[in-house]
């Protein structure tokens, strides 16, 4: 098909094979890291490929039907054919979609971070419920989570929490994630069944490769160890092996608890650090970097980027791209990709 050019079938292919006589070497697994990187890359590349082949048969499938249809007069394949070509359309959709995902960073794993925001318990739920609805949404992709920091609400739900999604251009999807997320809803929390609204605001980072030229001196680093806190449970540890890293010369902090070596707290917790001086860095050479993170908004009124409403109606509405979902507990479930779509879509048309 014409349009495996504009998607870069051969090229993809070529790198494909390059990549499986690498694997096919001797000493490929001398290097265990750099090993995996190639095996990420090569398990990416197939999902592309699987992926364009995927829509073309759907297309193919598609053009006999209708050409069946059209020579025997056979209407009853109508319903059929009306069916295979939604499919194809929303097949294409995402392709075209991951087309678009060709920034720096947009290939690279995420770290996502929620803060609960105005509204004490009733936000602290909220963030709950996003972190559920991210994870969701991940797992739903294939795409690996992990815990690097926690921090309980004080009655209920979480305070704040960072997550590293991991999967192929994790970063260029969540991306479009970024900023304050608004509940409305009937407080659990309220016996005078108020209608209560709450606020979360959502940062997301690239994670940074380590051969990233990123010069951070021991002697700016400050390394505090501290005991898990929180209400208990899976996120919790009962030895002093949580790490919190705060780079002097920035005032940024950064904080691991996830797990229970106090080495590899601190190896997660550089990694973090990387991601936000790289951040600094960034916004230093440019005005604006959007690719890198948009603008901090207060977490309040009058800041959301999306606004999720359970009464007095259901509806999930992006204020940045006006896309709206009736179903908000799909939306929980995990249901984003209408709206990461949308956005993806909107700043390509917006750039030109």
């Amino acid at each position: 098909m014409k349009w495996g050019t504009h998607f870069d079938l051969a090229g993809c292919e070529a790198k494909i094979s390059e990549l499986e006589e690498q694997t096919n070497t001797a000493e490929f697994w001398n290097d265990t890291e750099a090993a995996q990187k190639v095996m990420q890359t090569l398990k990416a590349l197939r999902g592309k490929t699987g992926g364009f082949y995927s829509v073309e048969k759907i297309y193919i499938d598609l053009l006999e039907f209708i050409e069946l249809a059209m020579l025997e007069g056979d209407t009853a394949l109508l319903t059929e054919i009306r069916t295979m070509a939604k499919d194809f359309f929303s097949a294409y959709d995402n392709l075209r979609i991951s087309t678009l995902l060709n920034g720096e960073y947009d290939k690279n794993n995420a770290m996502l971070s929620l803060h609960a925001g105005a509204g004490g318990t009733e936000s602290c739920d909220w963030a709950n419920m996003l972190m559920r609805m991210f994870t969701q949404w991940a797992q739903k992709r294939g795409f690996g989570v992990e815990v690097l920091d926690y921090l309980a609400g004080d009655e209920a739900g979480i305070k704040s929490v960072t997550l590293l999604i991991s999967g192929e251009n994790a970063f260029g999807y969540l991306r479009s994630e970024r900023g304050v997320h608004r509940l409305v809803r009937i407080s659990p929390f309220d016996a005078a069944g108020k209608r209560h609204t709450s606020f979360v605001s959502c940062d997301v980072m690239p994670e940074i490769d380590d051969d990233t030229e990123i010069d951070i001196s021991p002697e700016d680093l400050k390394i505090d160890t501290y005991r898990s806190g929180g209400a208990g449970g899976q996120h919790v540890n009962t030895t002093d092996s949580a790490i919190r890293i705060t780079h002097i010369p920035t005032n940024t902090i950064v904080q691991c608890q996830n797990e229970r070596s106090q080495h590899k707290n601190k190896d997660r917790a550089m990694k973090m650090l990387r991601a936000k001086l790289f951040e600094i860095k960034q916004r230093e050479q440019v005005e604006k970097i959007s690719d890198i993170r948009g603008d901090v908004k207060d977490i309040g009124f009058g800041s959301q980027i999306r606004s999720y409403v359970f009464h007095p109606y259901s509806m999930v509405k992006d204020h940045r791209t006006n896309t709206e979902v009736g179903n908000v507990n799909a939306v929980m479930d995990g249901g984003l990709d209408v709206f990461m779509n949308a956005y993806l879509l909107a700043q390509v048309n917006n750039n030109g």
